[in-house]
């Protein structure tokens, strides 16, 4: 993969042999040259763990104490008055059959997908087009909920999903650029102190392999996090 002027000269204020303190890893990001946007810091944790596996697949919600910096889309499978009231709470798109077909139909413009339980046999027919993306509702993640206008509400506040990809990794926004050092600290420690916590019973050996924080455009930054 060929990388700009930019990425290069970040990558050069990296030591790649290095695991750096949260502090330090922040510093870095703080440091690294301006692009055109206010980008955001994302969080990857490599974890111990056989995401073929159903039992050691994560999959949960966090609400950040300081906001990820942006307002997810966030849609509802929903009818009637669940659909008026999700609409309410601020969902971007609500609705039944005519919202299932419009994904059917190749539109993707969302964040989170929620749903009433009562609307998961016909959601279920978007398992193939939602699955792979992540954006498939479940009870486990807390988007599926009898209380629609609720969940609404929460992730419209900053309330996001993370799960395990087919790697084991585990990747998070954490903030913005802009943020400042203190906030996104706090965002990176409360991330990391939830995913020891969601430590799944029958991983046995190291549990986190390797931590990292970067930027949308930038290079890696390794983390000495202990498992």
């Amino acid at each position: 993969m060929k990388h700009g002027k930019r990425y290069l000269e970040n990558a050069k204020k990296v030591d790649a042999t290095k695991a750096y303190t949260v502090d330090e890893a922040i510093q870095l990001v703080k440091g690294f040259s301006d692009g055109k946007f206010d980008e955001t810091v994302e969080l990857v944790l490599h974890l111990g763990v056989d995401p073929k596996k159903p039992e050691q697949a994560l999959r949960g919600t966090i609400s950040l104490p300081k906001g990820i910096g942006r307002t997810l889309r966030v849609i509802a499978f929903a009818e009637g008055e669940q659909a008026a009231k999700a609409k309410a709470a601020g969902a971007d798109e609500a609705g039944g059959q005519e919202l299932i077909d419009k994904i059917q139909n190749g539109w993707l413009d969302f964040d989170v997908a929620i749903a009433a339980p009562a609307m998961m046999r016909q959601v279920g027919r978007l398992g193939r087009i939602l699955g792979p993306k992540g954006l498939m509702p479940s009870p486990k993640s807390g988007t599926v909920s009898e209380d629609v206008e609720g969940a609404v509400r929460e992730f419209k506040a900053g309330k996001m999903e993370y799960r395990t990809d087919a790697s084991g990794n585990v990747h998070a926004p954490v903030g913005k650029k802009s943020f400042s050092a203190e906030d996104l600290k706090a965002n990176i420690e409360a991330f990391i102190e939830r995913i020891r916590q969601a430590k799944p019973a029958g991983v046995k050996g190291r549990y986190i392999l390797g931590t990292a924080v970067s930027t949308t455009m930038g290079p890696g930054i390794p983390l000495a996090v202990s498992s």
